[in-house]
C-alpha cells in the first residue's frame, strides 16, 4: 500500500545500518532546498504526463469499444476503510516477523511490476531510436479460458523485438535496484509507477474524485497524527512506493544517506483527479485547458505548503490535509464562476448507453 506522507528520514550508517549515534544529523539549509525541490519536482511532472497520458489511453478505449473499469462512489468511500485495513495490516506484519525476509520478497515482487512499469513508460521512446535495419518481428500472445460462447481472453498481447529489447534494458535498471538498492533506482521506479497510476487509474465522475479525496483526507490525518503506523511503515517497507532525496548531497555526493521522502500516494491520488479535470477540459472543446491547469496549479500550492508546514514543525505531514482542500476547492471554486459547476459534476468520461429497451420507452 503506497503510503501518503511527507517526510524526512534519519540518516543510515553504511556499516552497521543504524541511525547515526542514535540521532539525525541537521541538513544544511543547501541541502533541504535541493532535497524539497527535487522532491517538488519529481511530484508534479509525473502528474503533468500522466494526465495527457490519460486522454489518449482513455481516447483509444472509446475508440475501440472496451469498457474500462471505473470507481463507483461506494467503490471511493469504501477505498480508506480498505486502504487502512491494508496498512494496519502490513504494520502488524513487520512487528511479528522479520523486516528483512518481508522486504526480500516485497523486493522481488516489486522488482517485477517496476520492470513492466518502466517498460511501458520508455519503451516507444527506445522504439523509436532502434535503427530500421533491426531485424523486427511480431509476436501475439493469447490466453483463453472455456469453450465456444463461454470463452473468453484472459491475456491478449502483441509486442515485437524492439519490445523485448526495451524490456531488456529496463530489467538492467531492476537489476541496479536489486542489487544496490540506490536511490535513484528506486525513484526511477517510483516515477514509471506514479505516471502509470495518474494514466491507467479511472475516475469516472468528478463526484466520486470528491468522495474518494474526502475520504483519503481523513485517513492521512488519522494514521500520521494519530498513530505513528504511517510512518513506521514507510521506513520499513523497502520498496519503490516512496519518492527520496538525500538532504547531504552536496556533503556526499550519490553515497548521501539523509533522505526526505514523499508517497507515491500524494502523487498518484491527486494526480488521478487532475488528469479526470483535464479529460473534463478535453470535452468542452474550448482549446484552454483551464480545469487542468487550475487543479495543477493547485496540487503545487498544497504541495508547497506541505514541505513548509513540515520544515517549520520538524514534524512528518499527512500531505493530503493540504493537497486535497487545495485541489477541490480552487477547481470548484473556479467553476462556479464560470458557471460551469452543474456541466463539471454532471461529466462522464465513460457514460452508460442506453439499451434498445431503455431507447423505447423514452419514446
Amino acid at each position: 500500500m503506497a503510503d501518503s506522507t511527507l517526510e524526512q528520514v534519519a540518516p543510515i550508517d553504511a556499516e552497521n545500518g543504524t541511525s547515526v549515534n542514535g540521532t539525525k544529523i541537521p541538513a544544511t539549509p543547501e541541502g533541504m532546498a535541493i532535497a524539497y525541490g527535487s522532491l517538488f519536482l519529481m511530484a508534479i511532472v509525473p502528474i503533468f504526463i500522466g494526465s495527457f497520458r490519460s486522454v489518449t489511453f482513455h481516447k483509444e478505449q472509446k475508440d475501440s469499444g472496451e469498457k474500462p473499469e471505473t470507481m463507483t462512489h461506494k467503490d471511493a468511500a469504501m477505498f480508506p476503510i480498505i486502504a487502512s485495513c491494508a496498512l494496519f495490516g502490513i504494520y502488524i506484519v513487520f512487528k511479528i516477523f522479520s523486516k528483512e525476509y518481508i522486504n526480500l520478497l516485497l523486493t522481488a515482487y516489486f522488482f517485477l511490476l517496476g520492470v513492466l512499469a518502466l517498460t511501458h513508460i520508455v519503451g516507444p521512446i527506445i522504439s523509436k531510436l532502434i535503427p530500421s535495419s533491426f531485424p523486427n518481428k511480431d509476436y501475439h500472445l493469447i490466453l483463453t479460458q472455456g469453450k465456444g460462447d463461454k470463452k473468453e481472453d484472459l491475456m491478449n498481447y502483441e509486442f515485437d523485438r524492439k519490445d523485448l529489447v526495451s524490456l531488456g534494458l529496463c530489467a538492467v535498471f531492476g537489476v541496479w535496484y536489486l542489487w544496490k538498492k540506490h536511490w535513484i533506482a528506486n525513484n526511477l521506479f517510483g516515477l514509471a509507477f506514479s505516471i502509470n497510476g495518474v494514466e491507467l487509474l479511472s475516475l469516472n465522475r468528478v463526484s466520486t474524485g470528491c468522495i474518494l479525496l474526502g475520504g483519503l483526507f481523513i485517513y492521512d490525518i488519522f494514521w500520521v497524527f494519530g498513530t505513528n503506523v504511517m510512518v513506521t511503515v514507510a521506513k520499513s517497507f523497502e520498496a519503490p512506493i516512496k519518492l527520496v532525496f538525500p538532504q547531504d548531497l552536496l556533503q556526499h555526493g550519490l553515497a548521501a544517506n539523509n533522505f526526505a521522502m514523499l508517497g507515491l500516494g500524494d502523487i498518484v491520488i491527486p494526480g488521478i483527479f487532475i488528469a479526470l479535470l483535464l479529460r473534463y477540459d478535453v470535452s468542452l472543446k474550448r482549446n484552454s485547458n483551464l480545469y487542468f491547469y487550475a487543479g495543477f496549479v493547485a496540487y503545487c500550492l498544497g504541495l508547497g505548503t506541505t514541505i513548509f508546514i513540515m520544515h517549520f514543525f520538524k514534524h512528518a505531514q499527512p500531505a493530503l490535509l493540504y493537497l486535497v482542500p487545495a485541489c477541490l476547492g480552487i477547481p470548484t471554486a473556479l467553476a462556479l464562476v464560470k458557471g460551469d459547476i452543474k456541466s463539471m459534476f454532471s461529466y462522464e468520461d465513460h457514460a452508460e448507453q442506453p439499451t434498445k429497451e431503455e431507447t423505447s420507452k423514452t419514446k
